[in-house]
């Protein structure tokens, strides 16, 4: 399984159209994600900054399954670490995320388009590993080609802009 392409630059995430196209959540998830849920420790680490056990704004353990081609959308993570993931706005918990995230959201439609995109990370001894973006293909397996990583890097950049500069940035 080859692994997902890393984003470094807002230039970066720019091209690959997460959360671009009405009415998409995920670039405004991620910036929440960024600014509300990650600090950095002294040595540059990604550090987890909330209690996830209590499912609060919708966050709960993925399991990284194997899909209906035989692979596995992320790469089987070593002993002790766990993927969890947030952005399903039907989940329990996910009314406690801004307004702004879910804003657009219509749980009315079939085939929602305003609720595709999630956010996956792995967490050891609350150290988050990596981060993930990715897409629903349809309602049960995720778009391998819309998986990417997101580097602690693009993170710190986005932790440094207001919404509306990270938003604008993204659009130019």
């Amino acid at each position: 399984m080859a692994e997902p392409n890393t984003l470094n630059e807002l230039r970066d995430l720019m091209q690959i159209g997460f959360g671009r196209r009405f009415p998409r959540h995920g670039l405004k998830l991620l910036y929440w994600f960024a600014n509300n849920c990650v600090d950095f420790d002294d040595n540059n680490m990604m550090r987890w900054k909330n209690d996830r056990a209590r499912g609060r704004f919708g966050f709960h353990l993925f399991i990284n399954r194997t899909e209906d081609n035989d692979e596995r959308l992320l790469p089987v993570l070593n002993h002790g670490y766990n993927y969890y993931e947030v952005g399903n706005l039907c989940r329990p918990g996910a009314e406690y995320l801004p307004y702004y995230v879910w804003a657009e959201f219509n749980d009315d439609l079939d085939g929602d388009q305003s609720n595709m995109e999630r956010i996956i990370f792995s967490v050891v001894d609350e150290r988050i590993d990596r981060v993930y973006v990715t897409e629903h293909i349809n309602e049960s397996n995720f778009n391998r080609e819309a998986t990417f990583e997101i580097s602690s890097g693009l993170i710190a950049i986005i932790k440094e802009l207001t919404l509306e500069e990270f938003l604008e940035q993204i659009d130019d």
